[in-house]
């Protein structure tokens, strides 16, 4: 597999293809870029093979173009390189906790959706006795550059009237690693980060999650500008999953005979309708998506939820039938 780097050479000589999923198709497999180390949305294991919440979102666009939930590559992308690897063509999907924008949408690519609703807070340790953020007063703090973070913490402070000081690394890995040998009294990024982040530490209930949130984090998986096709492609598998787990089908019971009892599911089964054909896939292309991959509330439970490490609640997470704001428009 070629490194993101020579990816990145190569391509900025080439102008950015508008027939993505032609691309792909040649290919054999989609490229996506994906958070280097965090653990739930998206890590490699010894043999360097990914998995993960936002890992799935690509397992799933690979699914319904390929009917192959592994015909996808991994490129693991920083913060700073991550928009550069889409916008040249690198990459065809970010699916990396990247929050959706006006600046990033304007400037990188089009986000599709959200699959994650998120806030940033802080991270710091028990024994500090630091009970809320309004005490991080001129506090060092470990923040990544190139991201939102930056922003909103120093956003943060200024309405506080608290003193700011920032200690800046590469990635949010590195932040971690700073903080954790002692170079900040806290950390801050994204919440679900946070908790993803602490459970790498040797000693994960030594440090708590300040109960402020600074900021709205909508996360989502992007694509390249100008190419409506594949924007369709991977926004409606994203609202595949997400309108399967509203309608009550999963990976368990998709192939169940009697499960297509309304039109509704009868058409995010492909038995009903043409939303294959309008979108270039196989008529049944999300009831593969749903049986390899699973519904919305199976990728979450899955790697991210209350009984895994990161125990993260749903939440806000929840769909919009359960209180939270998940929501998709309806496939017909």
């Amino acid at each position: 597999m070629k490194t993101l780097s020579i990816l990145l050479a190569s391509a900025l000589s080439l102008p950015v293809s508008a027939d993505t999923v032609d691309d792909v198709i040649d290919r054999g497999a989609l490229r996506c870029g994906v958070n280097q180390q965090l653990t739930g949305f998206a890590r490699a294991n010894s043999l360097g093979e990914y998995s993960g919440f936002d890992v799935d979102v690509c397992r799933a666009v690979a699914t319904a173009v390929f009917n192959d939930p592994e015909a996808v590559e991994m490129f693991p992308v920083s913060a700073g390189e991550r928009f550069a690897a889409l916008e040249t063509g690198a990459i065809d999907i970010l699916s990396r906790n990247t929050t959706w924008t006006l600046e990033r949408n304007a400037f990188y690519g089009s986000f599709v959706g959200v699959n994650f609703y998120d806030g940033q807070g802080f991270m710091v340790q028990k024994r500090s006795g630091i009970r809320s953020a309004l005490e991080l007063d001129n506090q060092p703090i470990c923040v990544s550059r190139d991201t939102t973070s930056e922003l909103n913490a120093a956003d943060f402070f200024t309405v506080s009237d608290l003193r700011y000081r920032p200690v800046f690394f590469d990635d949010q890995s590195e932040a971690a690693l700073g903080y954790v040998n002692g170079k900040c009294k806290a950390i801050t990024t994204d919440r679900s980060a946070l908790a993803a982040t602490r459970t790498t530490f040797d000693q994960p209930d030594a440090h708590v999650v300040l109960p402020e949130v600074i900021s709205k984090e909508p996360l989502g998986p992007m694509v390249a500008h100008n190419d409506s096709q594949w924007e369709n492609i991977v926004r409606w598998t994203l609202n595949c999953m997400i309108n399967a787990e509203e309608l009550g089908v999963s990976s368990q019971n998709v192939t169940q005979r009697g499960i297509g009892s309304t039109p509704a599911i009868r058409r995010l089964l492909g038995t009903e309708g043409a939303t294959g054909e309008i979108l270039g896939l196989h008529p049944q292309w999300c009831s593969r998506v749903v049986l390899q991959v699973g519904n919305y509330g199976e990728i979450y439970d899955r790697h991210i939820g209350p009984d895994t490490p990161v125990g993260l609640e749903r939440g806000i997470n929840e769909l919009w039938t359960n209180g939270g704001l998940i929501y998709a428009p309806p496939i017909r």
